[in-house]
């Protein structure tokens, strides 16, 4: 005898696409809002996060925008996923073209901004939002982004801890972005104390729960290895 669905039960026919649908939103939203929260961090000029300091010193000796540079880069450190053995996901592969492609967007329309009355405020914003867009793309599970899975790759193949390996790529980075000229700041400090914290709360909030009774295995919380920063 055919059993009818209580009402109200999820039906995983039904359920599935609207849960990739939700996670494929997560996903390319939060990608977008990094793009947008980095520009914020350019605009105020008090700071950029470790990557993009590089992104800028690279951008001013080369004339590209900053953005087409994280994407050259992106794809650059996602070569070096192949000797580490990483396997990358739809979010790795979009993480390079969406977060740069949003960014110079950003920059398009948000002017330079005078004066600390302006600029604290993006900068504060520009990290806000960061964490926020962290948390989604995270949470939506399609894979680190290129950058992440370099210093989890590093950490798999040397056995040190991702925050070695992270703070080795991280100080490399920075150090070769400030001398091509890239902005270091209160806000690069700032972003490095805020970012980790922020990221694991808005991780939590947008959580992506399972489509079907598997929700224990299917909808486990995204490693803490993955906040690391793109």
């Amino acid at each position: 005898m055919s059993s009818t669905p209580t009402p109200g039960t999820p039906t995983p026919g039904r359920s599935a696409p609207r849960h990739l649908a939700r996670r494929l939103v997560q996903l390319y939203a939060g990608l977008t809002l990094f793009g947008a929260s980095s520009a914020l961090l350019l605009r105020s000029g008090l700071g950029l996060e470790p990557w993009n300091v590089l992104h800028e010193g690279l951008a001013e000796r080369t004339g590209m925008s900053i953005g087409v540079v994280s994407i050259v880069i992106g794809a650059a450190v996602l070569l070096l996923w192949i000797p580490l053995r990483q396997r990358p996901g739809l979010g790795t592969v979009s993480n390079v073209f969406v977060v740069g492609l949003a960014m110079d967007g950003t920059l398009a329309l948000v002017p330079d901004a005078h004066g600390l009355g302006v600029r604290v405020p993006l900068m504060i914003a520009g990290i806000v939002l960061n964490g926020v867009a962290t948390g989604l793309y995270i949470a939506a599970r399609f894979g680190p982004g290129p950058r992440d899975g370099l210093m989890t790759g590093l950490h798999d193949r040397t056995g040190r801890s991702i925050r070695l390996m992270r703070t080795m790529v991280e100080v490399v980075v920075v150090v070769t972005g400030f001398l091509l000229g890239g902005t270091v700041g209160v806000g690069t400090v700032l972003y490095a104390l805020a970012i980790g914290p922020l990221a694991q709360l808005f991780l939590r909030l947008f959580a992506v729960p399972a489509p079907s009774a598997s929700r224990t295995v299917a909808a486990a919380e995204p490693s803490e290895q993955a906040i690391l920063h793109r």
